[in-house]
């Protein structure tokens, strides 16, 4: 846990009926992170430090841009992988000169919040990315208890959530296995999921067949899409998804579970992969 996830602050306690109390309390870090590709700048979001290079390079895989980690490979680059991070909140990421750069037409616009992603897109029709990974025909199975298993896994491994109370968390399982691959934690839904895909591309593991994707909050369109994105066959979140969440997971074959809250849950798509008994 680094000093810029997470930083104190001096506050007051106050409990109706007792004297107020100066205290320090701790707080989630954020910063805006501008993300450049081929040293042109594609989006600044409000993130929290931390796996920066993670939640670029998995901004770019729900992007469409890239999907294997070589493509972000420049010859003459002085990087290996054509990476560049500045220690001033800025990550550049070349491309490979076979690579399509992004459309800043369609694309994000400069600015968006941690809160908010695809409130950004300048073309609603850009919305729907086409994803090269399909998960229709994932024959990923999985019981309904170890689904119900997820959260307290997942709770117990968010370890600046410990200290503050204040961030998202996405989680990635190994359906077979049940193994937890990998934590990140955001002040922003959708930057927690980039960072797990972002690491997931660095793995090689994308298209991410036979996995389990758990958000900490809502289940949002664009979490659904980042998934779809990654090829990742089930989305699971502890609150509530929203009718176009649904949609989408309807007609890409996902596995959407929302209210995902130990004994229960609700299918909301994809039913035929969940084992009730």
């Amino acid at each position: 846990m680094s000093d810029h996830e997470v930083m104190e602050r001096p506050v007051v306690r106050i409990t109706v009926g007792e004297a107020p109390q100066p205290v320090r309390d701790t707080l989630s870090g954020e910063e805006p992170l501008e993300m450049r590709v081929n040293g042109q700048s594609l989006a600044v979001t409000m993130r929290t430090p931390g796996a920066d290079l993670d939640l670029v390079l998995g901004f770019l895989v729900s992007e469409g841009v890239i999907t294997n980690i070589d493509q972000c490979v420049a010859p003459g680059s002085r990087h290996p992988r054509g990476i560049h991070l500045r220690p001033d909140n800025v990550v550049n990421v070349t491309l490979r000169e076979d690579v399509t750069p992004p459309d800043h037409k369609v694309t994000r616009a400069f600015f968006t919040t941690s809160s908010c992603g695809i409130c950004g897109k300048s073309s609603i029709d850009a919305v729907r990315t086409h994803s090269a990974f399909a998960v229709r025909d994932d024959p990923l199975s999985v019981g309904a208890d170890f689904l119900a298993s997820l959260p307290g896994r997942l709770r117990s491994a968010q370890e600046v959530f410990e200290v503050t109370g204040g961030l998202h968390a996405a989680a990635l399982f190994d359906a077979a296995t049940g193994e937890l691959l990998v934590v990140r934690e955001d002040v922003g839904r959708h930057n927690a999921v980039d960072k797990v895909i972002g690491w997931a591309l660095q793995e090689r593991g994308l298209p991410l067949s036979g996995t389990i994707l758990l958000v900490s909050g809502r289940a949002s369109f664009e979490l659904v899409q980042k998934a779809l994105m990654a090829g990742i066959p089930v989305l699971c979140a502890v609150s509530a998804p929203s009718s176009l969440a649904v949609d989408l997971a309807e007609e890409s074959g996902m596995t959407l579970v929302g209210f995902l809250r130990a004994p229960s849950m609700v299918v909301y798509a994809g039913g035929e992969r969940v084992r009730a008994v």
